[in-house]
Order: C-alpha cells, then structure tokens, then sequence
C-alpha cells in the first residue's frame, strides 16, 4: 500500500487536477469548442450556475485519481504505464461514444480534453518533483 504515497508530491496531485479541471471549464466553454461540442450533444449551454453539482464533484474525484496515478508511476519511474493507460482509457471512451453515435467532433473534443489534461498533469509533476527535491 506505501506504493500509492511513498513520495508521491500531493502539491503536484492538487495543482496538476485543479489545472485540468480549469481546462476543462475553458475547453468546454463557448470560448473554445464548447458550443460546437453541446450542440453535436442536442444540448443547450446553460451558465456556470446550471452546472450539474454531482458531475462537477464526480469530475473533481476523477481528476484527482488520475492525477495521482501519474504522481505513483513518475515515482516508481513507470510513467509510460500512465500514459498508456490513458491512451487506452481514450480510445475506449471514443468508441463508446462511437457507440453512442457521437458525432466525430464531440469524440475528438473529448479525447482532447483527456490528452491534454494528461500533459498538464505530468508537467506539474515534474515542476513540483524537482521543486521539493
């Protein structure tokens, strides 16, 4: 069990999952490619204030996991198990969405969205692992 925290850097975990959660707030608002995305969806763009309170707190705890996942394998010099295991988590969530039938805008925005939120998260832990070396 001491492999899940054994010099894990909690600072990068926080930062790297709170920096994606931003991301996703700009990439899927009206900003970037938010309004394309909900209408490929058949869904309305509410305010800040219609956000569903359970997916934000789901989408917070998600965040965290998958930002200390990549904080346990730069530990244990196994990052490229991260990186695949994203890659897979991925490309599963775009066939869902395949399934789904999902317009091919909505499946790249999302796997974008995971893509990049990876990148972010390993950079912070690199920032933080050398920082508080």
């Amino acid at each position: 069990m001491s492999e899940l925290t054994t010099d894990v850097s909690w600072t990068a975990v926080v930062v790297g999952a709170i920096a994606s959660f931003l991301l996703g707030w700009l990439w899927y608002s009206p900003l970037l490619f938010g309004r394309k995305w909900a209408e490929g969806l058949g869904l309305e763009l509410g305010t800040a204030n219609d956000m569903p309170a359970g997916a934000m707190i789901a989408q917070i705890i998600g965040l965290l996991l998958m930002s200390w996942f990549v904080a346990v394998t730069a530990v244990s010099e196994a990052l490229l198990t991260v990186i695949l295991a994203t890659l897979a988590f991925t490309a599963l969530a775009y066939s869902g969405g395949m399934f789904a039938k999902q317009n091919t805008y909505v499946r790249n925005v999302n796997a974008g969205y995971w893509i990049i939120s990876l990148i972010i998260m390993i950079i912070c832990n690199g920032i933080f692992r050398k920082l508080l070396a």
